[in-house]
């Protein structure tokens, strides 16, 4: 059996919705690639975790001394837990991001970077837990 606990937000940053979303985003991939049966409670592996890190910082300065590219990133701390063999168990961050251009304001990238960005996490985090599988 799996469990995947609710992904809460702990970063500085606050976006509504993208715990949820990370959250629903694994929980995709694990039925999808996976034959285990879901449960609420605690699984013989069960995923837990936080949103550690919502950020975007300037990445490169134009000659005029202005941001060309801003980085945007994301970072999710999660907790994997398997009961059926403990020595797979792990406790990692996982952190990616996506760069663009700083005419833009992130609030018009953000929806389409910050999916792509958690699509990378969770195939992360799917194959750190179940590689060995």
């Amino acid at each position: 059996t799996v469990s995947i606990q609710y992904f809460q937000n702990r970063a500085q940053i606050v976006q509504p919705g993208l715990s949820q979303y990370v959250t629903d985003k694994l929980i995709d991939k694990c039925k999808a690639q996976t034959n285990l049966k879901f449960i609420n409670g605690i699984g013989d592996v069960n995923f837990e975790g936080e949103i550690t890190n919502y950020t975007t910082l300037p990445l490169t300065v134009a000659a005029d001394a202005q941001a060309a590219m801003n980085r945007f990133t994301i970072e999710v701390g999660v907790k994997f837990t398997n009961s059926v063999d403990p020595d797979l168990t792990f406790e990692q961050k996982f952190s990616r991001y996506e760069d663009y251009d700083s005419n833009l304001d992130l609030s018009q990238v953000e929806k389409d970077l910050s999916e792509k960005i958690i699509e990378m996490i969770v195939e992360d985090i799917f194959n750190k837990a179940f590689v060995n599988w």
